[in-house]
């Protein structure tokens, strides 16, 4: 751990939504000062410092992405908490929120306390692990809640396993209610999204490519806020993904729900159009939605409505992508790709880099319980330098996860990660990066 002062950068601060240059230290792994004021070079107090230029970079909380999946236990292959780390660190993200979909899940706190044995051992950055809402995640019996929170847990979620039975899930979230602990839901209807690699339309038609309507996710959330309202539950949507579900969205928070919701950047980026050719690196789940439903969520995003900007990084090894659209792993990696994707949104004009970031850093980790994404004089030291100006063209070969399955290969992407500091001590980056 050095103490460091980051000089002239912009200051992206998501709590206070400003962007301004100025100076800020580092000391014993926190915060422990920001100075708007000019810094003469050669004061004394800041001699023994490490000092680092920030040459009008943008210095930002470092990103906590929720929902990353890392393949241990079972999948190790497809990535460890290593090259997990490894990525997150190149991608600026200084905590990963994983999730519980393992094999075996993460439903007993001896199961949990291995992930974190692991995280600590190998992962170059805070690993916060989600854990399983049903045993198995089969949605019969729910965990031990209770016991996982007091081991560790940060949010309780059976993945992209919908629990169908309304009645053990209303259960679920009553006791989850009474320990104040976070569930996290997907919205999408079982029944009506089996199968289903694309959106219903006339371009899943042509292709001829199996379907799910939209209304499936808005079907899904209605009945998950029924849920909510009768149980009083904390409650959060991983992905909403189309238009028709934003309103009802809208009106449970009017109504006085305890309720938050994410998406993916690949939804936020991409669109149906983009399965054209059939390249099973843009199969995901959801699938790809219309452009019209893209727009509305990236004006959702900058009105506040989606409070969470994530990678749903799902690593899928070489094997399970080489085959036939509709028979190949679903999934995408994104904790390298998440911040520059993320800045298109930015370059577009659709947000500011104070609101995105509350997207990225700030609204996770408040949600979550978590001391980061905040630019504050006591917070952690978990910081990124990056340049929203270097263009680069994405090469999934020198990607550090061990899985590259990215829809952005090829792509030119606006937006280089510098520097990536974790309570302070740098993790990723240097003079050349």
């Amino acid at each position: 751990m050095t103490d460091t002062i980051f000089l002239h950068a912009r200051l992206i601060d998501p709590e206070a939504g400003t962007d301004a240059t100025g100076h800020l230290i580092v000391r014993d792994g926190l915060i422990y000062d920001i100075i708007t004021d000019p810094v003469p070079k050669a004061a004394e107090r800041f001699r023994a410092l490490t000092q680092i230029d920030g040459r009008g970079l943008c210095l930002a909380p470092g990103i906590v992405d929720w929902g990353v999946k890392v393949g241990e236990p079972g999948a190790r292959h497809k990535e460890s908490f290593r090259s997990a780390g490894r990525a997150a660190a190149a991608g600026g993200v200084t905590t990963i929120v994983t999730r519980a979909d393992t094999d075996p899940a993460i439903d007993t706190p001896e199961a949990l306390e291995f992930i974190l044995r692991r995280a600590q051992a190998d992962s170059l950055v805070h690993v916060r692990p989600m854990a399983a809402l049903t045993k198995g995640r089969q949605g019969r019996e729910m965990t031990e809640i209770g016991f996982l929170k007091d081991a560790g847990a940060v949010a309780f979620s059976d993945g992209l396993s919908v629990v169908a039975d309304s009645r053990i899930y209303a259960r679920a979230l009553t006791y989850a209610r009474s320990l104040d602990a976070l569930v996290v839901g997907h919205v999408q209807d079982p029944s009506l999204s089996q199968g289903a690699v694309a959106t219903n339309g006339k371009f899943a038609s042509l292709r001829g490519l199996p379907s799910v309507h939209p209304m499936a996710e808005r079907m899904a959330l209605d009945r998950d806020l029924a849920l909510v309202e009768m149980t009083g539950a904390r409650f959060h949507a991983d992905q909403i993904t189309t238009a028709r579900a934003l309103p009802r969205l809208e009106r449970a928070r009017a109504a006085g729900l305890d309720v938050t919701a994410g998406v993916s950047i690949h939804h936020l980026t991409l669109n149906e159009y983009d399965l054209g050719d059939y390249r099973t690196f843009f199969k995901l789940t959801p699938p790809l939605r219309s452009e019209e439903d893209r727009l509305a969520l990236v004006e959702a995003l900058a009105a506040g409505t989606i409070d969470v900007l994530c990678s749903m990084h799902t690593p899928q090894d070489e094997e399970s992508k080489r085959l036939p659209f509709e028979e190949a792993a679903a999934g995408a990696v994104g904790l390298e790709t998440l911040l520059p994707a993320a800045l298109r949104l930015v370059h577009g004009g659709h947000v500011t880099l104070p609101h995105l970031f509350r997207a990225l850093s700030l609204n996770p980790a408040r949600r979550l319980g978590l001391p980061g994404g905040r630019l504050a004089k006591g917070a952690p030291a978990d910081l990124v330098l990056f340049d929203t100006e270097a263009p680069f063209v994405l090469d999934r070969t020198k990607l550090q996860s061990k899985s590259r399955n990215t829809p952005f290969d090829g792509a030119t992407l606006q937006g280089k990660v510098k520097g990536t500091w974790v309570a302070g001590r740098r993790v990723w980056g240097g003079e050349d990066a």
